[in-house]
Order: structure tokens, then C-alpha cells, then sequence
């Protein structure tokens, strides 16, 4: 729920009228993004198109006798490729290897000296278990156990392996239930590599320039939970001061970032100027003006140049809903807000007559959208997906109403009631679905099976309800909301607010580990499409980093993500 002030009123039929107004500041990013560079964005194609198709077919090959090479190397060169952001132009080759790896996975070594080396065992087996499993490929964790001692902890020797602990620390992040060997590689790996970079480690042990840098940066962020496209941004830059880079792939990420991002950029200009046009903003003065935020969130969903209408589609509905959030939370009475879940449930434009003035401009703003996914859809013959994509919305209006209701009327009810509720406000419900209606390769059934809320969804939205509970719980409590999750809690488990608060961590840290396993063990469909729920848990682990609501206050978090992926190209 978004915070607010209860400050303004309106007079209306002679009666006071008093609305609850949230003052968010205005948008951060003025006309940026609201002028196309079409000729330069057409000379960049041309310049770079021809040369990144040679760099491909070279980096290819590498990946096809990859084969031939040391699993040392093979895995290295693996891992490099996709944290540059280029697995998608690999992702066959890169999946055939990887199941070589697995059907012949004994975590031993090419020869018995690099086998009893430690700091090659504990870098390779961890890197090796880490891809396995991102490739959803089920790899035993019990390849750790040669790295402990008879009690369970680690051996202290391995303090010294940096490069190994790095490679531990990002593999236990894609843990499963009931893996306490991986539970205690959480601790011990953060506790060393803290240790390193404070200065306390041995005297003869010298950390290089890029590993710190990424020592660092992992400890902020580790992998599995960061969003892929800010991920290659900062390793790529990480990559090139690294003495054993590898020039081809260097200069192939680079081409394909600055490629991708004028794709990016034409889609966030279709978006600003469909938004433009609604002005909504200037129609409704209660409402968030983030519409370069709602493009944001899609590139963590999918960055490849293949859901380039997937994007626009959800950004769009993002905005939509962003709106129809701060209609309920921020502006709507009671009276109003019960009509208009009623108006939306019927979804029928000769019920907006019953309508506030301000509701009908978003009303009819909200079918419009739709009815122009429905008819680019049937073109594509996918109009089925649209059925699905206005369930959801129905779905949501109808929570945000019971959420409003208790706000309002300063109700706090159970935390389950409120967790029950809040999932479905929690938005995330909405956009995965719509996240797929753009997707050519997801199928009915996609959308069948996610309509039964299967177990990886359900920890998806957890996730989401938690971290923005978290989030934004100390500005909810400064302004008297009383019914939100961290209260709920103590109130029906009789605790105090930090024991709550050390609760909701526990629930979204087993929320991610439902999604490790679900992404292994869950075949009714692709991992194409178990990705996209992926990605929408990793936006939260970046949107609300450090308890801060990075979508309604962009400045500190989101912005320099948002300047490295749409605005500075790389220098090549």
C-alpha cells in the first residue's frame, strides 16, 4: 500500500468529503526519455549488426569444443558468457554442455594434481553446482561435504581461497529446504569474504583489483537474486580489467549492450508517448508519475530483443495498475471504491456512467489498453491470453477494495486474512500473467497452470508482499496505517516488532527457496516460462535493497540502474 497523509478534502454534494492524498514526488526523469534518436539508433544497427554476427559465430564455437576442454575451463567459460548478458545467443549450445556435465557428473577433475588442489576443487565444484542448478538440472549438494569437518562447519583452511568462497557464496543462494550444509556455507562465505575485505586477512593473501570489486559487489548482491541485465552491466565493466580476459567476448558484450539498449530505449519512447497521451498525470494529481520505472521492471522480467512487445505490453499494464493502486489507496472513498470494483468486475463500458468523473478517465483508459491487446493478439492468434490478463485485474481490484475498506475504517484483521489479501495486491498475481500474453512461445496451458497458483507463484508473491512490507513498514507506521503485515503480525503472534520483522525475513528467505527448488523439480512447463517468475522475485530483491521503496522514491536505488541500462552506452 502506498504511503500517504490523510490531509486534503473535497466538498461534494455539500458534504466533506475527506480523501486520503499521498504526495509523491514528481517524475526524475523529465523529457529524457521522451525524444527518439531514430538515426542514430539506425547507424548504431548497421555499424555494429555485421560485427557482432562474426564475434557470435567465434564465441560459438568456443562454447561447441568446449567439449575438449578441461571442465575447469568449460565451466568458467560457461559462467563468463552468461554474466556478460550473451547466454541467449547461446542458450542451445550452452544447454547441451551443461547436460554432458550433468549425465556425466562425478565432481572429479581432469588429473590428481588439480584434483587435490583445494582452491581449484572449491571454486570449480561450487560453479559447477551453481549453473547446474540455474539450468535446472538437480545437482546434489552433498558435494560440499569433502569441504567440512566432522562437525558440519567448514574447514578453516579454506580461508585463504577467496576465489572459492566467492564461488561457494553464490552457489548457496540456490539452495534448497532442509540443506544445512548450504545454510552454514551462507555464513561462513559472508563472514570470510567480510573478513577480506576489511583488511583482515592473511598478510601474504593480495586480492586483485576486479575480484574485490566483486567481492564486494556480490556481498550486495549475489547472483541468483540479481537482475541479469544490471548483472552484465557491472560485470562487464568488472571483466575488463581482468588479466586473463578474453578480448572476443569483451567486445561482443559491449556491442550487444549498446545494440540492445537502442531496442530499449525505442520501446521506453512507444511507452512515455502512449503515456504522454493518456495524461493521466495532469488528470489525476494523486497518481505516481513512474512510467519510466514501469519500463524498468520489464527489463528485469526479459531483456532479450525477442519480447520486445512482451515489454511494451507489460510496461503499459504496470502503469495502468500503478494508477488504479493509487485510485484505492491514495484518492477513492469508500462508496466510490466499491462502485468502481463493481464497474471493473462487469468490465463493460455502458457501466462507466456510474462512475466519479476521475474514475472514468481511468476506466476508460483501463479497456482501452486492453481492448488493444485483444486486437493486436488475435492477429497473432493468441486473443485467448486476454481472458486470463483481465481475470487478474478483476482479481486485484477486488483485494485493493477489502484493503482500502480496512484502511479506511482503521481495521486490522488477523495476518492471515492480511496475507491471504495481500498476496493478490502485492501485484505480482497481475504481472506474471500479463508478463506471458506477449510471450509467443508460452501456450494456454502456461497460463492454465499458472491460474492454479502453482508452488513457485505463491513464493513469487510472497516474496513481493514481504520485502514491500518490510520496505515500507517504518514510513507506514510514522503515518498512522494500521493494518499493515509487520502490525498484523504482532498483534496475532503476541511479538515484538523485531522478532516480526526477523519473521518476514525467514518467510521470504523460505519463499526462495520454494522457487531454487520449484525451478529444478516443476515440469508442467518451460523453463522459459518458470524464468519469468524467476526474474519478477529478483526486482524485489533489487527495488526494495536496504528497506527502501525504490519504485515510488526511484532517486537513490533505481536511478543509477536505470541510467546504466538506458542511458550510457559502452565506449567501444
Amino acid at each position: 500500500m502506498a504511503s500517504l497523509d490523510i490531509k486534503n478534502f473535497v466538498n461534494c454534494q455539500h458534504e466533506e468529503v475527506i480523501r486520503p492524498v499521498a504526495n509523491f514526488s514528481p517524475s526524475i526523469w523529465g523529457d529524457v526519455f521522451t525524444s527518439p534518436s531514430v538515426n542514430d539508433d539506425q547507424l548504431l544497427s548497421e555499424v555494429y549488426v555485421e560485427e557482432i554476427e562474426v564475434l557470435k559465430e567465434k564465441v560459438r564455437n568456443m562454447i561447441i569444443s568446449a567439449h575438449e576442454e578441461k571442465l575447469a575451463n568449460k565451466l568458467v567459460l560457461i559462467d563468463t558468457v552468461e554474466r556478460l548478458g550473451l547466454s541467449y545467443h547461446f542458450s542451445n549450445e550452452i544447454e547441451q554442455q551443461l547436460n554432458l556435465v550433468f549425465m556425466n557428473a562425478t565432481f572429479k577433475f581432469e588429473n590428481e594434481e588439480e584434483d587435490s588442489n583445494n582452491i581449484n576443487n572449491l571454486f570449480i565444484a561450487s560453479l559447477q553446482f551453481r549453473l547446474l542448478r540455474q539450468h535446472g538440472f538437480d545437482a546434489s549438494s552433498c558435494i560440499f561435504e569433502k569441504f567440512t569437518e566432522n562437525n558440519g562447519k567448514f574447514k578453516q583452511d579454506l580461508r585463504n581461497d577467496i576465489k572459492g568462497l566467492l564461488s561457494l557464496y553464490e552457489a548457496s543462494h540456490v539452495r534448497y529446504h532442509g540443506e544445512s550444509i548450504l545454510d552454514e556455507a551462507v555464513i561462513f562465505t559472508t563472514a570470510c569474504l567480510d573478513e577480506s575485505l576489511i583488511g583482515q586477512q592473511d598478510d601474504h593473501l593480495i586480492i586483485s583489483s576486479p575480484m574485490q570489486k566483486q567481492l564486494k559487489h556480490a556481498l550486495e548482491q549475489s547472483i541468483q537474486k540479481g537482475i541479469p541485465r544490471i548483472e552484465a552491466r557491472k560485470y562487464i565493466n568488472i571483466y575488463e580489467e581482468c588479466e586473463s580476459k578474453d578480448e572476443t567476448l569483451l567486445r561482443l558484450a559491449k556491442l550487444d549492450f549498446n545494440l540492445l539498449q537502442s531496442l530499449h530505449k525505442k520501446e521506453l519512447y512507444e511507452v512515455s508517448r502512449w503515456w504522454k497521451e493518456l495524461d493521466l498525470v495532469s488528470k489525476l494529481s494523486y497518481a505516481r508519475d513512474r512510467v519510466v520505472e514501469c519500463y524498468f521492471w520489464t527489463l528485469g522480467v526479459y531483456f532479450e530483443p525477442q519480447y520486445s512487445r512482451a515489454r511494451v505490453m507489460l510496461a503499459k499494464t504496470i502503469a495502468m495498475i500503478s494508477v488504479i493502486d493509487d485510485t484505492y489507496d491514495s484518492y477513492g472513498t469508500v462508496d466510490e471504491l466499491e462502485i468502481f470494483t463493481d464497474v471493473i468486475e462487469r468490465w463493460d463500458i455502458k457501466e462507466m456512467d456510474r462512475l466519479p468523473e476521475y474514475m472514468k478517465i481511468c476506466y476508460r483508459a483501463l479497456l482501452d489498453l486492453y481492448d488493444e491487446y485483444d486486437e493486436e493478439l488475435r492477429q497473432q492468434g493468441r486473443s485467448f491470453a486476454v481472458h486470463y490478463a483481465k481475470s487478474t485485474m478483476k482479481e486485484i481490484v477486488r483485494s485493493y477494495n477489502i484493503e482500502a475498506k480496512w484502511f479506511i475504517e482503521g481495521y486490522m484483521p488477523p495476518f492471515d486474512d492480511y496475507m491471504t489479501n495481500g498476496l493478490v495486491t502485492s501485484t505480482y498475481y497481475l504481472l506474471a500473467t500479463t508478463s506471458f500474453i506477449g510471450m509467443n512461445s508460452t501456450p494456454k496451458e502456461a497460463f492454465d497452470w499458472l491460474m492454479k497458483k502453482p508452488k513457485i507463484q505463491v513464493a513469487n508473491v510472497t516474496i513481493c508482499r514481504i520485502i514491500d512490507d518490510i520496505a515500507t513498514y517504518e514510513i507506514e507506521k510514522k503515518r498512522g496505517q494500521g493494518a499493515t503485515g509487520i502490525e498484523c503480525y504482532m498483534k496475532q503472534y503476541g511479538v515484538s516488532e523485531e522478532k516480526a520483522m526477523e519473521e518476514f525475513n525467514k518467510i521470504a528467505e523460505n519463499a526462495w527457496k520454494d522457487i531454487n527448488e520449484e525451478c529444478v523439480k516443476e515440469k508442467s512447463v518451460s523453463m522459459d516460462v518458470l524464468k519469468r517468475i524467476v526474474n519478477l522475485a529478483r526486482l524485489i530483491d533489487v527495488v526494495y535493497k536496504h528497506n527502501q521503496d525504490g519504485y515510488t522514491n526511484p532517486e537513490k536505488v533505481l536511478k543509477p540502474h536505470i541510467t546504466g541500462m538506458l542511458v550510457d552506452p559502452f565506449a567501444v
